[in-house]
């Protein structure tokens, strides 16, 4: 017998191109890319209702070793251009991927699954992999993960769209699950959005010039305030902002 999923049917709300920041992130992300070099299995896990953003993991990878794994069975479906659909849940299947993805997956379980989820993630990697753990909005625009490698989180990745989000801190309702619940005074994580947004405030005369080009101003800014920005290796089309774990762990 089969071991049985581990976790919980969730509501399974999905939506064409609604991960394709976190999906561009990965993309051009030099650890994960070290991690796939030799072909390493992606696993994209609580895909729901629709295989869709699974499909597009793959082609934005550019990898069809990829498999989407669901907790519930009648979402699985057949192989779609070599990408493979399994039963499945924090236990991977029994899976030893390279990378795992799972999205909007924990948004909708209690605080306190967090660790034990992540912990059995964690023990389910090929040595070298990692984990992408988020949340988006229902289109997209606001976007949080944190990626792990086996030894515990590394980063928070803050991720929206410049023209519909008006200010960093807008994000904070879709923080992940390890973080949502301490966005208030004296965490680290309500310190890091309400300096992100003093930033953008004094950058407000280059609004002028678009808000990718304010941020861009406002993140040098939280830099030089003393915030461990970690710099992009590459101009992104997205406002982003991603820091070590230790500046948002919770206290």
């Amino acid at each position: 017998m089969g071991t049985r999923p581990v976790g919980e049917i969730t509501r399974g709300t999905t939506g064409i191109n609604r991960l394709r920041r976190s999906d561009r992130w990965l993309l051009h992300h030099p650890d994960v890319q070290a991690a796939l070099a030799d072909g390493g299995l992606v696993v994209d896990l609580g895909y729901g209702a629709s295989p869709g953003t699974t499909l597009e993991l793959a082609a934005r990878l550019r990898t069809r070793n990829v498999v989407g794994l669901e907790i519930d069975p009648a979402r699985v479906v057949p192989t779609v251009d070599g990408v493979r659909f399994r039963v499945g849940g924090f236990e991977l299947a029994g899976l030893r991927p390279s990378l795992v993805r799972a999205f909007n997956v924990l948004r909708q379980y209690p605080e306190d699954a967090v660790g034990p989820a992540w912990a059995r993630l964690q023990a389910g990697l090929a040595p070298g992999g990692l984990v992408l753990e988020g949340t988006c909005d229902e289109l997209g625009r606001r976007c949080a993960w944190v990626l792990l490698d086996a030894g515990g989180p590394r980063t928070l990745t803050l991720a929206w769209d410049p023209f519909t989000v008006g200010r960093p801190s807008d994000v904070a309702e879709r923080l992940p699950k390890a973080l949502i619940h301490r966005n208030v005074p004296g965490e680290r994580v309500h310190a890091l959005l309400a300096s992100a947004d003093r930033a953008w405030d004094v950058a407000a005369p280059h609004a002028v010039f678009g808000p990718r080009v304010r941020w861009r101003v406002a993140r040098a800014l939280l830099a030089e305030g003393g915030v461990p920005v970690l710099d992009h290796r590459r101009r992104v089309r997205d406002n982003v902002l991603t820091v070590p774990w230790s500046t948002v762990a919770p206290r």
